[in-house]
Formats: C-alpha cells, sequence, structure tokens
C-alpha cells in the first residue's frame, strides 16, 4: 500500500512537532515525561529566580541551574521527537492516501436497475445503487450485484495489476476510489460518506489516532509506579542531607530523580507502539487497533484454510491413469478434447499436461463441437463433437452413474485407483466416452513453497497450527502431513471453525485466522486476530481486526512475526532502560554524599572529576540515550524463533548486561568532555 512514499519533510514536521508536544495537556497522558516536565519548569524558575525556594544560594548556582534546565529540555524534546517522528511516517502514508480520494460522479440507478439520475458520490447513502462503466471511479465502498469488471486497486493495494469483480461468492466486495477498467458492475453502497474503507484506513494509520494497546496501559501503569517510588526516595534525601550536613540543591535532586525514574522507556514507549502499527502498514495490512498488533504477538493457535492459503489455489492435473484395456494416449486425448472448452486452471492444465505428453487438439475435430459446461448440479464438464461422440470429465460418482446409465460395465480398478489417488491427497476426476469410462485424471493440491519451514518456524515460536478444509478426512490428513501444519479440519463448515476456535480460548488461548467470505465473519469476529481479505465480502472486512490489502492469506504469518516484535521490542527497550537507572545510581549517589561521607569514595567505580560532574554527566547521558535507541525503536528488535526462557536469558545478556555496562562507558567520556570543557566544577 502507498508505496514509493516520500518522507521528504516528514523530519522536519517532526522537529516542529518536538515542540508543540511540550504542552502539559499532552504530556500528562505520559507519566513519566510528564514528571520530567515538571522538574524542568522548577529548575527554570530556579534558573531565573536562584533563592525562591529558600536556602544559601551556592557560587555558580545559576549556571548549575540552567545547564540542568536545558539539559531536561533536549530530554523532553528527544522524546518527543521519537513520537513525532513515528507518527509522522504514519501521516505521510495518510496524505498518500488523502490524495486518492477525489469527487465523483456517481451514476444512481434504482434497484431494478433503471437510472436515476448523476449525483456526487458524497451524497450516496447506504443501500443506494449506482453503476459504473469502464473508464470510471467507483464513488463507494459496497457489494457488486451486478455484472463482472476488472478493476485497478492500485491506489489501495498499490499492485499494479487489475483484479476480476463480480456479483455473487467471495469477491464480490469494492472499494471507493479504485477504477473500473472493462466491463460494468452495479452496486449497493455498504457505507455512509466519511466512513469509508478509505476514510478508516486514514484514521488508521495517523498516529495521533491510536490507541493504547492492553499491554501498553499495563506498562504505563508499572512506569507510573516506579516514578512514584523514586519520587518518595527523593522526598527522603533532604532529611538525609541535613543529617550528613550535605547541602542537596532542588536542581540536583530533579536530576537524580530524572536519571532514576524510567525515563528512557518512558519517553520511546508511545513511539515503539506506532511504529509497530506501521510495520503492519508497511506490509499491506491494515490493523484496525494496537490490540490487533499485539494479540498477534501473543497468538497460541492459528486456524487457516487450506485453498489458498497452504495450496496454491487451483488443484493442478499430476496424471492420466488408463483403466485396463484402454490405451494411454485414449485416455489423454480425450482428457484433451473434453477440456478444450474448459476456461478453468484445472482445465487449463489438463490440457497443458496433455499436450506435454504429445497429444494435440486438432481444429478440425473440434470445429462444429458445443461444450459442456460445468454446473454444481451436474458436476462435471466436456464437450459434445461435431460428429455427436459425447466425451466428458467429473466426479468418479457421476461418471459411474453415467456408465451404468448408459449399461456399460464399470471397471473393477475404479475404486481401487480412486482411492490411491484419495490417499495421496489428490482429487481423482474420471474421464468417459460416449458412456464407457477411459480412466481417472489425478489432480493435485500444489502446497506452496517454503511452507514447511513457515510451519516448522510458527512451532519453534510455540504457535499450534491447524488446516480447515473441505476436504474428506484422507485427503485433509495427507495434505496436512505435506504442509507440516499440525492438525486439521476435514469437511469443515462454518460453524465447525467457530467451535474450534471457542474450544481453544476456553483453554486460555488466543486465536488467529483469515477469512474472505460472509461465512467467515462469524469466525473472523470470535478470533483475537481476524485477518479479512480486502478481495472479500464487506461483512468478512467488518469483523476482522485486520484487513490485508493484498488479499494474501498467508500473510498471517508475517503479521505474527510483527507482533511478536512489537513486544520483544519493548521488552528490550524496557529492560536496558532499567539496567541504565542501576548504572547511574552508581554515578550519582556516591557523587552527592562523597563530601560528607568520604567512605562512599569507594563506590565512586568511575572516578567522576566532582558532584557537579557526575550529576551533569548522567543527565546528558539520560537525554542522548534517547535519540540513540530511536532508530531501535522505529526498526525493532530481530525477531527470532525461540522459547521464552531462551529469549528471556538474550534479553538479559544484551539489553541488561548492556544497559548496564553502556553508562559507565558513557557517563565517563562525558564526565570527560565537561572537565576538559572547564564545567566539571561549576
Amino acid at each position: 500500500m502507498v508505496r514509493g512514499i516520500s518522507y521528504q519533510g516528514v523530519f522536519r514536521r517532526a522537529l516542529r512537532d518536538s515542540f508543540g508536544k511540550l504542552d502539559p495537556r499532552v504530556q500528562y497522558r505520559n507519566p513519566v515525561m510528564f514528571v520530567v516536565e515538571a522538574g524542568t519548569a522548577v529548575t527554570l524558575l530556579m534558573s531565573f529566580a536562584p533563592g525562591i525556594f529558600g536556602g544559601p544560594v551556592a557560587t555558580g548556582a545559576r549556571a548549575y541551574d540552567i545547564l540542568v534546565t536545558v539539559i531536561l529540555i533536549v530530554t523532553l524534546l528527544f522524546a518527543n521527537f521519537a513520537e513525532a517522528l513515528a507518527e509522522g511516517r504514519g501521516r505521510a502514508q495518510a496524505e498518500s492516501l488523502r490524495r486518492t480520494r477525489t469527487e465523483t460522479i456517481a451514476r444512481r440507478i434504482g434497484e431494478d436497475g433503471s437510472l436515476i439520475g448523476e449525483v456526487p458520490a458524497s451524497q450516496l447513502r447506504k443501500g443506494d445503487f449506482a453503476r459504473v462503466e469502464a473508464g470510471e471511479m467507483i464513488p463507494a465502498d459496497g457489494e457488486i450485484v451486478r455484472g463482472v469488471a476488472s478493476i485497478d486497486e492500485s491506489a489501495i493495494t498499490g499492485e499494479s495489476a487489475p483484479v476480476i469483480r463480480e456479483a455473487g461468492g467471495d469477491f464480490s466486495s469494492v472499494t471507493g476510489g479504485t477504477r473500473v477498467l472493462s466491463d460494468w458492475i452495479e452496486l449497493r453502497v455498504e457505507q455512509e460518506p466519511g466512513k469509508s474503507f478509505l476514510d478508516r484506513m486514514i484514521a488508521l494509520v495517523e498516529g495521533a489516532e491510536r490507541q493504547k494497546s492492553p499491554n501498553e496501559l499495563a506498562l504505563t501503569v508499572l512506569l507510573a509506579a516506579l516514578t512514584l517510588i523514586f519520587l518518595i526516595v527523593i522526598d527522603t534525601l533532604p532529611p538525609m542531607g541535613g543529617y550528613l550536613h550535605a547541602h542537596l540543591s532542588v536542581a540536583t535532586l530533579i536530576a537524580l530523580l530524572v536519571c532514576l525514574i524510567p525515563t528512557t522507556i518512558g519517553a520511546l514507549l508511545s513511539a515503539i507502539g506506532i511504529a509497530g502499527m506501521d510495520r503492519v502498514i508497511r506490509f499491506n495490512v491494515i490493523a484496525k487497533s494496537g490490540r490487533a498488533v499485539e494479540a498477534a504477538g501473543d497468538v497460541d493457535t492459528m486456524i487457516l484454510d487450506k485453498t489458498g492459503t497452504i495450496t496454491l489455489g487451483n488443484r493442478m492435473a499430476d496424471a492420466f491413469m488408463p483403466m485396463p484395456g484402454v490405451d494411454y494416449g485414449e485416455l489423454v486425448h480425450a482428457a484433451l478434447l473434453a477440456s478444450a472448452h474448459d476456461e478453468t486452471p484445472e482445465g487449463k492444465s489438463i490440457v497443458v499436461l496433455a499436450e506435454r505428453e504429445g497429444q494435440t487438439a486438432n481444429p478440425d475435430e473440434l470445429r462444429g463441437s458445443t461444450a459442456i459446461d460445468f454446473s454444481a448440479e451436474t458436476r462435471r464438464s466436456g464437450v459434445v463433437l461435431g460428429d455427436g461422440r459425447e466425451i466428458s470429465k467429473g466426479a468418479v460418482d457421476v461418471i459411474r452413474h453415467m456408465a451404468e446409465k448408459a449399461g456399460s460395465e464399470l471397471p473393477p480398478e475404479l475404486d481401487a485407483v480412486t482411492a490411491e489417488i484419495a490417499r495421496a491427497g489428490g482429487t481423482p476426476l474420471g474421464v468417459i466416452a460416449d458412456g464407457r469410462v477411459l480412466g481417472v485424471i489425478h489432480l493435485k493440491d500444489i502446497i506452496k513453497p517454503g511452507l514447511q519451514d513457515r510451519f516448522a518456524a510458527l512451532r519453534r515460536m510455540g504457535i499450534h497450527t491447524i488446516m480447515v478444509t473441505g476436504d474428506n478426512p484422507l485427503t485433509a490428513a495427507t495434505i496436512a502431513r505435506e504442509a507440516g501444519v499440525d492438525d486439521f479440519i476435514a469437511q469443515a463448515k462454518p460453524e465447525d471453525k467457530m467451535r474450534r476456535i471457542r474450544q481453544e480460548q476456553a483453554e486460555g488461548k488466543l486465536v488467529a485466522m483469515t477469512g474472505d467470505g460472509t461465512n467467515d465473519a462469524p469466525a473472523l469476529a470470535q478470533a483475537d486476530v481476524g485477518l479479512a481479505m480486502n478481495s472479500g465480502t464487506s461483512a468478512a472486512k467488518e469483523a476482522g481486526n485486520m484487513v490485508d490489502l493484498d488479499s494474501d492469506p498467508t500473510k498471517l504469518i508475517e503479521v505474527v512475526s510483527i507482533g511478536k516484535q512489537l513486544l520483544i521490542t519493548r521488552g528490550a527497550i524496557t529492560t536496558f532502560s532499567i539496567a541504565n537507572d542501576v548504572a547511574k545510581y552508581f554515578a550519582i549517589i556516591p557523587a552527592m554524599f562523597v563530601v560528607a561521607v568520604p567512605a562512599l569514595q569507594g563506590l565512586n567505580v568511575m572516578h567522576l572529576t566532582s558532584p557537579q560532574s557526575a550529576i551533569l554527566s548522567a543527565l546528558i547521558f539520560n537525554a542522548l540515550i534517547i535519540p540513540a535507541l530511536i532508530p531501535l525503536a522505529l526498526r525493532g528488535v530481530r525477531y527470532r524463533p525461540m522459547g521464552a526462557t531462551e529469549m528471556l536469558r538474550r534479553n538479559i545478556l544484551i539489553y541488561g548486561v548492556g544497559g548496564m555496562v553502556l553508562p559507565f562507558v558513557g557517563i565517563k567520556l562525558i564526565d570527560l568532555a565537561l572537565t576538559a570543557m572547564g564545567l566539571a566544577h561549576i
């Protein structure tokens, strides 16, 4: 979606928004940064009135207060910049979408197809009918009620290849703002003005519209609790300093508070969540909420349709199997003729396989022939040749019935061959010519390349995969084994999907599934993560909490990986932030009391130049680490399939130990720089 976005200006706008977000009405939503801003206001006041809070004013106090204030303001701006940059990327995508939306004139019709008149698209209401012809824009989201057309959906999906949409079935949904390339359609409007799919997409990709997910809210509460604890701790330090005859200025106490509360994760928390949704969007998936993205990261069970998800969606001819006494070439030629007028993928694959076997259709033989079209009632297709011969292919039970009706003897091997194909996970298609059974065509479901490895990766994540298919249990078991899924539901009906989802959820598991039809809507709504196909019906898209613009069901696997990446990124930066606080404690506390209690010099492991230098160095490092981590927050920590214990160990080793070591190095280097600039004893 929205490919080729130019992010020119996003950086500049984020810088501008960083200052706008200093508004306390914005900051109060983030308890950690609100405390930082409150502390900044106090030090700013002290910079202009050093003695405002009473007590002696030390030499150089104003300069020290000004330095602390400047560093705190920079800290706030860096935190605001992280959020603004994440939001800015979403706005760039939204602006690109807005450019695709133009006022369209709609040809409004009655329910019977009669023309009522032309009106602006904005005047169409839910339930109205409109006709769209080749070259015209579709005026509103809706369902096709009549006609079939080739539609350019590149404005929404970014894909240049047109798609076919037609009345009936699961591919009848169309989106306002897309263009009809050929033929015509009549649609029923499904959305009120201002509530179209495009409008909702724009709102969803706007970072500012994103609501916090439950996990993010829980972490916000935890950070607020930690901040409150450190506020209480800092409040006890002045009496302790008085007892030890160590003067602790207000600016020093505020600097200590800012360094000890989890400012790093507090500053980046919102940006991590926004970036997670942005990563999903870049995969051409619209998540209706941050909750959906995070739920994807916690999924335990994944339910996938066989057709189009695990298999390519079209069964392909794999082999011709003649009955005893039938020449192989005769069967191949008959199958070729029976498929000559068949435009289905299966029919075309039979022609391709026959030609590969050296058979070609003679135009003279087909001259004057009549096609027998497939129907759900007859379950066969074929051809009546000009000389009256009839050749058909279809379900084996239909072919058997045709032979019995013609009085022909059924080959005893027919059942054995049919069972053999079913055991192999294929579909048998009988071939009959003038009442005589010639053989069976083996149609094979083609497993999508690389799926076994992907399902193995999901298994390493601890995700249980279930394939849903209408095939018989024997065929379903074979395909499930070849694809590498853990379980399957054969001969499945819509209620079977719903029953299995509820069963998994009753066991405390989170369930994800894909779907595109109206009959999938209940299950999509019930699932914790419901990925609806954009090519599907409006009911499916309304029911799911994600919509895949490319209509690729396998994308659910990527969505799960992105969700896990979001959770891991948040956990990694939280670990890093807390480890940072421990290191900064060793920098500041000894420096604050070392004059009054010389024994604390042993804790001054970094040998910082002075108490002022220690505090300023820790405060500067605290500010600089935020922009340093912005790329990681926006890009996300790379996810590797592994167990929870291994993941925790990795987080502690990389982000825990790293978060402890880096501040010692950084603070010492800053201290050396301050000393060189003559600011260590300010």
